[in-house]
């Protein structure tokens, strides 16, 4: 019985007489050399001949398609300062335990990392092509996610949306509608069995859009709308979501949608709805299949985070008749394109006014304050910076996996409560 180094040799000698064989009998000297075939189609019969004996020896294509993972190892410096990145420079054996396998859809590692390389200012570094991605590259995923989140392999996740479970007072209330200039909860879902935008074809792509547009229009009362297709509105459409600050960002060398592979056939596919009222939009097949926002001015949190709860479960009855349904698991929550966003992938905020208590502690001790009660602040022109001309802070849950959507906009009224105490005080 041939063990595999007797067969690649064994392989080796026959494909040299194979060669030989060929060579000779197209020989000009021989008297039964056809002018007509060139040496290619010798060459070519050779392969052949070579790739049938390969086949039956059973070591057809052993390195064929093969990464080399010393060779092919990506190029890391001191700019690169996403989590991924700086795991692969920590720990090279990942690349070479990884190079070489694939998602059952296709996705490749070099694909997932490509976005920490090509952009090195990126935070996070590595994106899923699909669900399978966080199993399939689980080391490196579970050092990213831990980096981020602070949330352990062992740790699991809980979901729960019921908004009648939230506690603001009506005193709270009132101070919140004096305080806070508007509110907005948003969170992405993908659809489980379909590619992400990262790995996605044009078919998936679509099939994606078609799913969500129709239980997106299908919608009834508050939550009715229409569907934009972003390669199809008119340019009075087009310019009234500019006003409106609804279209989504387009793919460029600096954000993840183009770096990670899911600005691709921009704009098919993609498109936006909104209600009537303008205070629920849906982003669909941005960086993830759907990006849900809830809005409105003012401090009623409940009822933001309301029609944020019934259209995610709109959709998801709409999805599941047509057998479908969100990606979802008991560690990591609810599945996304990027692992900063798994979980709940939730993020409520407000526009905060808080020019006294900034004026006596400055930004930095306000950004401190915020972080130790689990929350995030975020100045006029995003982190570190000044507030707003009214001294308005944009106030968020940090958080976004290992609590349910209801306990993180639990943590942020609770959070503000304080905050506005303190603005009062200060």
């Amino acid at each position: 019985m041939l063990t595999s180094r007797n067969a690649v040799r064994a392989a080796g000698a026959i494909t040299g007489i194979v060669a030989a064989d060929l060579i000779l009998h197209r020989n000009p000297a021989s008297s039964h050399h056809d002018p007509t075939v060139t040496n290619h189609e010798t060459l070519a019969e050779i392969l052949t001949s070579v790739k049938s004996i390969q086949k039956d020896l059973g070591i057809a294509g052993s390195t064929a398609g093969k990464v080399d993972p010393a060779g092919n190892f990506p190029y890391l410096t001191d700019k690169h300062k996403s989590l991924s990145c700086k795991a692969l420079k920590a720990n090279p054996e990942l690349y070479t335990k990884y190079c070489n396998v694939k998602t059952p859809m296709g996705f490749t590692f070099d694909q997932a990392i490509q976005a920490g390389l090509d952009a090195p200012h990126l935070g996070v570094g590595i994106a899923a092509g699909e669900a399978a991605a966080y199993e399939t590259y689980k080391d490196i995923m579970d050092i990213v996610i831990e980096g981020w989140h602070g949330y352990k392999p062992t740790d699991s996740h809980k979901s729960d949306m019921d908004y009648t479970k939230l506690s603001l007072t009506p005193e709270q209330a009132v101070k919140f509608d004096k305080y806070v200039i508007s509110t907005r909860i948003r969170a992405g879902r993908s659809i489980d069995g379909l590619a992400l935008p990262p790995a996605t074809d044009r078919k998936q792509r679509r099939k994606v859009e078609s799913l969500l547009s129709f239980a997106l229009s299908s919608m009834s009362g508050p939550l009715a709308g229409k569907y934009y297709p972003l390669g199809g509105m008119t340019k009075e459409e087009e310019q009234q979501m500019i006003d409106d600050h609804f279209l989504f960002q387009k793919p460029d060398a600096r954000n993840v949608l183009a770096n990670c592979g899911a600005g691709r056939d921009w704009p098919d596919g993609r498109g936006i709805f909104h209600n009537k009222e303008k205070t629920f939009l849906v982003w669909v097949n941005e960086e993830d299949h759907m990006r849900c926002i809830s809005m409105q001015n003012g401090g009623n949190v409940k009822e933001v985070f309301a029609r944020w709860a019934d259209a995610i479960n709109s959709v998801e009855e709409s999805l599941k008749k047509s057998g479908f349904g969100y990606a979802y698991n008991e560690h990591l929550g609810y599945i996304t394109t990027c692992p900063s966003n798994v979980g709940t992938g939730l993020r409520a905020s407000v526009m905060l006014k808080l020019p006294k208590l900034y004026k006596k502690i400055g930004v930095v001790a306000l950004e401190e304050l915020c972080d130790s009660m689990g929350l995030q602040a975020r100045g006029s022109k995003g982190e570190h910076s000044p507030p707003g001309k009214h001294g308005e802070f944009d106030i968020s849950n940090k958080g976004r996996v290992g609590a349910s959507e209801v306990e993180l906009v639990q943590r942020m009224i609770d959070g503000v409560d304080k905050l506005i105490a303190m603005e009062e005080a200060a």
